[in-house]
């Protein structure tokens, strides 16, 4: 087991330099510099050119990405061009909020995602199961973006029942107020992620389930005359659900690299709005970071969900 992680970090290693050499290159080659428009409106050729000389941006590529991985590991990814902030700190600030907001919504996620599956399983092609396939059905056909501006609409500016920007009230003051506060601005876009990361749960747990009721060990104890309450609560249900344990390593890093959508249309303060301030105002240094960020989270995900798997399963063991 722990020489199986430990292989799965060593082969990390290479996936990740071979990630930062890519995207160090792709942020490189988009069109325009950092500075254009954002020092002075009326700035000249000349000064653009000095300050894209002083930040050695007109090195060999080969150059600025050694340059770049020696302060990598000395725990500097540079200073941002449009904030004038180091990195490191941009992203401590903002890493918080989506967190917040990625646990959130994971939670509810869960909290709807299982009772549903179960009681769509357990009464397979009746009313209630259709009733569940069409939430299902419904939610995958709608474009995510479109769900998250009519909320914002209806629950935030029509119904005024929670905030539609920010991450805390400037009146908050204490730690309770503060709490409160932040609470109540995740509550809408976390609850509108959570009906969406919901889709995937429901229809593998029910599928799950419904395999679990027609299994060879069911009609066994079904015939030795084992109530079939006892069967969901000890069999049926407790088989259905180690796989969506294995989930839960996909989903918080999911959450936390897919938040984009959700921050931008809440004005929300997290690395998702960071991301795509950094591609608008092309800051080369934070859109590596973050994207080396998220594709390091993806291969977490990707090993937490496997030990998450051997460990409940006592059956499936990663060799």
């Amino acid at each position: 087991m722990w020489k199986t992680i430990l292989r799965r970090i060593l082969i990390m290693i290479p996936e990740l330099i071979i990630l930062s050499i890519l995207v160090f290159l792709l942020a490189k080659a988009m069109p325009g510099d950092p500075f254009t428009g954002s020092i002075n409106p009326r700035a000249s050729q000349a000064q653009i050119h000095h300050l894209m000389q002083i930040h050695g941006l007109y090195d060999p590529w080969y150059q600025q990405y050694w340059n770049w991985v020696v302060h990598l590991f000395h725990g500097d990814l540079g200073m941002s061009y449009e904030y004038q902030e180091p990195v490191v700190d941009l992203i401590k600030q903002r890493s918080a909020n989506t967190l917040w907001l990625a646990l959130f919504t994971m939670v509810l996620t869960y909290l709807i995602g299982l009772p549903l599956g179960i009681y769509a399983g357990r009464h397979e092609g009746k009313f209630q199961d259709t009733l569940v396939r069409v939430y299902t059905y419904v939610t995958m056909s709608i474009p995510f973006f479109v769900v998250l501006v009519i909320g914002i609409w209806i629950f935030g500016y029509a119904l005024n029942w929670f905030p539609t920007s920010g991450s805390i009230s400037a009146q908050a003051s204490g730690l309770g107020e503060t709490l409160i506060s932040r609470l109540g601005h995740i509550i809408l876009p976390g609850l509108l992620g959570a009906l969406f990361g919901t889709v995937n749960i429901v229809q593998y747990l029910r599928s799950e389930v419904i395999d679990a009721k027609h299994s060879d060990y069911v009609r066994t104890a079904r015939s030795k005359g084992v109530p079939m309450k006892d069967i969901y609560r000890h069999h049926i249900f407790r088989n259905s659900l180690l796989p969506i344990a294995a989930f839960a390593g996909y989903s918080i890093t999911g959450l936390l690299g897919g938040s984009i959508f959700t921050e931008m249309v809440f004005s929300y303060p997290g690395m998702g709005l960071l991301f795509l301030n950094a591609i608008n105002y092309r800051d080369y240094t934070v859109i590596t970071a973050l994207v080396l960020l998220y594709g390091f989270l993806n291969l977490m995900g990707t090993l937490l969900s496997d030990i998450a798997l051997s460990i409940v399963d006592p059956r499936v063991r990663v060799e």
